[in-house]
């Protein structure tokens, strides 16, 4: 273990930062981005590509002041808010960026040697290839890490800044003929080669990235909820206002020319520059490619102590530190394993490019949880520093939109990688929960600020569309429940279900238990269906109580309920006579009725939707062919027709015709007239028996159903339709508007 004496203060975390800030990128390519897009094309770039880095180093800095941030840094913040499947999935992402980044620096540090390789080409003729130098420069930085590990690499970055800080300020203090006839660039030097912009952008973006570095070295500080805002936000204020003053003197300093063909530009510069310059780019790559040494293995031993790989012994040998001081010695030799091929095969421009997608997915994810943890947080997330919720939006809509100009189909090979891993690590892990805490949260609050804000504005809003927010009570569960299929097609695109299973008792630990295990119970049973039903349950002494319970009640989207759903089935009515009992007691509220009449008779919904109108019964029709067409909105009736037939007396023939073609002209009724069927009746003939004829073998049949029809004839108002299949009663409190 490390002791609290041997553990690091503020000091490393701004060094690691800044001198990864202000590293390779700032010596090799400043001058070439520059010379292309000109001085207002590079600020645009600097302003961008802060607008993910400060936000994300206000993010870091806030969750980082909320709870201690362990080993792993940036992936120990993501992992702990968006769970260990997805964190181990963009943790893996952002190890591989971390060790990307060691080759990166070693490359850039054999650029320091390039009058080496000149000299040689042009008084021998002999082109050195760069891993001569880049090889054994990192096989000594592998073996000073593994060896020596983080201690020796924090002492060494107090020396490599201070060089690089030097070849800074003799930069700044060089000069050159050229700038002393150089006018002011904001009116010489217009932004130029705007297409090659997000190009240039991938390249230079890297020089960016490194206000994070000392979020790694977390699990080795004594103070992180300080050393980390402090020294995060402090590098990167600072490396911001270092690269304008930059891009200014190099613009008053030299010709586009020689920007753009000379690679090392600033030692043409700085006072000294053939020897400081040179001098300043190895010190910082030296430095960049120690904190990236020292942070990758680091996200690795992390990664194996979440289990994140499928080996348990992989797992065991990657989690394992020394004794002493818990330094990560066997993911060190990993992450140098993985430099070294890039060394031996990158480019410079390459894997810059390589490193900025990696860094925009994880800049990103950490801009997103801080979002979210201003509308989500559980009341224990109180971080001393609060960063601003749109500060944080901006970041990880940038982040997203940058990755996509860069380049589209890495972004989509990115996206397509990322999910591959995480399905693979969800595999292996499927008892992990992820989103659960902070997605659910957020979305909570919002939903409770979206009702607050309706309930106030209802008032003043005249509610003119009707949509169904209906509710089930059944003591049976969902199972091969007809009521409930039938909620699911209401709620599926136009409306809202809640599906409630009623445990008769008193509440007490016994029934809570129950209801706790039932409602466990439905949600394996619709686990793999498509639907919008909300299920839960309800311990009432009664079914009446039950009822007077859930309808004072709004629905789950917070609309007020407007319709209850009774089921009884017809083979076995036994329900029917306390549907009865309780139709008074919902009608008493502005809520429409159904009654369900489920036959065992296997339901054909192919079939068709019949509707059934009588001329003294138009109160209903409108909501039974509203309900029609939403029902039609599932896939299962994709391929059912409606059929409205309207029973109606001889004097009542032209009357119903021509308001059935009123509405069919209108468009307020997508079917065709030949799909209306007036049906003229005599006294002698019941409407029961026309209907028994006419819809024998219909899939669905609407009935509509009036209150002094059940008040009087109680059970006889659903008797007469044996031939029948599965029937809803329809009754309406008002007549509905068809819009």
């Amino acid at each position: 273990m490390t002791t609290q004496s041997n553990k690091f203060g503020t000091a490393p975390v701004f060094l690691t930062a800044i001198s990864t800030i202000l590293g390779a990128i700032l010596f090799l390519r400043f001058g070439y981005a520059l010379g292309t897009l000109g001085f207002w094309g590079v600020i645009l770039i600097i302003l961008l590509g802060h607008l993910v880095t400060i936000p994300t180093a206000l993010a870091i800095s806030e969750i980082a002041t909320n709870k201690r941030v362990e080993g792993g840094g940036e992936y120990f913040i993501i992992s702990r808010s968006f769970g260990l499947n997805i964190g181990a999935t963009i943790g893996i992402a952002l190890f591989f960026s971390q060790a990307i980044s060691v080759a990166f620096y070693v490359i850039a540090f054999t650029e320091a040697f390039e009058f080496f390789f000149n000299l040689l080409a042009e008084k021998y003729d002999f082109i050195l290839p760069r891993q001569v130098i880049s090889l054994p420069v990192m096989a000594g930085l592998a073996a000073l890490i593994i060896k020596k590990g983080a201690n020796l690499g924090v002492k060494a970055l107090y020396f490599v800044v201070a060089i690089l800080f030097v070849s800074i300020i003799m930069f700044f203090l060089g000069s050159t003929e050229f700038s002393q006839s150089a006018s002011q660039p904001f009116s010489r030097d217009q932004f130029r080669n705007f297409e090659s912009f997000f190009v240039v952008f991938a390249i230079i973006f890297p020089a960016f990235t490194g206000m994070t570095a000392g979020v790694g070295l977390s699990g080795d500080l004594k103070n992180p909820s300080k050393s980390i805002p402090l020294g995060t936000l402090l590098a990167t204020v600072s490396g911001m206002i270092i690269y304008v003053f930059i891009v200014y003197k190099l613009t008053m300093s030299a010709s586009i020319q020689d920007l753009t063909e000379q690679q090392l530009i600033m030692g043409k510069i700085a006072i000294a520059g053939a020897v400081i310059v040179p001098l300043g780019l190895a010190a910082s790559t030296i430095s960049s490619a120690l904190g990236s040494v020292m942070v990758a293995p680091r996200t690795l031993q992390a990664l194996a102590l979440d289990h994140a790989f499928p080996s348990t012994r992989v797992n065991r040998w990657l989690a394992k530190g020394n004794t002493s001081d818990n330094e990560p010695r066997n993911a060190s030799i990993i992450t140098v394993a993985i430099a070294f091929v890039f060394v031996a095969l990158g480019d410079v421009n390459a894997v810059a490019s390589i490193i900025s997608m990696f860094f925009m997915v994880t800049y990103g994810s950490l801009c997103l949880i801080s979002f979210l943890n201003h509308f989500g947080a559980s009341p224990s997330y109180r971080p001393t520093f609060r960063s601003r919720w749109y500060l944080s939006l901006v970041g990880f809509l940038v982040s997203i939109w940058v990755m996509f100009k860069i380049s589209t189909s890495y972004a989509l090979l990115s996206a397509a990688a990322m999910t591959l891993i995480y399905l693979y690590i969800n595999h292996y892990h499927k008892h992990r929960k992820d989103f659960a805490s902070l997605f659910a949260n957020s979305l909570f609050q919002l939903n409770r600020k979206l009702q607050v804000h309706l309930q106030k504005r209802k008032k003043m809003v005249k509610q003119n569309e009707w949509r169904p927010s209906a509710i089930c009570i059944s003591d049976k569960t969902t199972h091969n429940n007809f009521s409930f299929k039938l909620l699911s097609w209401i709620s599926h695109k136009y409306g809202f279900g809640t599906f409630l299973h009623l445990i008769e008792g008193y509440y007490s630990s016994k029934t809570v238990d129950r209801a706790e295990q039932v409602l466990n119970q439905m949600i394996e049973e619709i686990d793999d269906d498509e639907n919008y039903v909300y299920i839960d349950t309800i311990i009432s002494p009664s079914y009446t109580s039950a009822i007077a319970q859930a309808i004072q009640i709004p629905g789950i989207a917070g609309m007020e309920n407007n319709m209850v759903i009774f089921e009884y089935n017809k083979e076995k009515p036994d329900n029917l006579g306390r549907i009865i009992e309780n139709f008074p007691l919902v009608n008493s509220g502005d809520f429409d009725i159904c009654v369900l009449a489920s036959s065992p008779k296997k339901m054909k919904i192919q079939n068709g939707i019949h509707i059934w109108i009588n001329s003294f019964d138009t109160e209903n029709a409108n909501l039974m062919i509203l309900l029609s067409f939403i029902l039609l909105g599932h896939p299962d009736l994709k391929k059912t027709s409606i059929e409205i037939f309207v029973v109606c007396h001889e004097n009542e023939v032209k009357q119903s015709k021509d308001e059935m073609k009123k509405l069919v002209l209108s468009g307020r009724m997508p079917i065709t007239e030949k799909n209306i069927k007036i049906i003229q009746r005599t006294d002698e003939v019941s409407t029961r028996s026309i209907i028994n004829k006419g819809s024998k073998d219909a899939g669905l049949i609407l009935i509509g159903l009036r209150e002094e029809m059940v008040k009087h004839e109680k059970e006889n108002t659903f008797a007469g339709y044996d031939d029948l299949g599965t029937i809803l009663f329809v009754h309406s409190k008002e007549q509905k508007a068809i819009e």
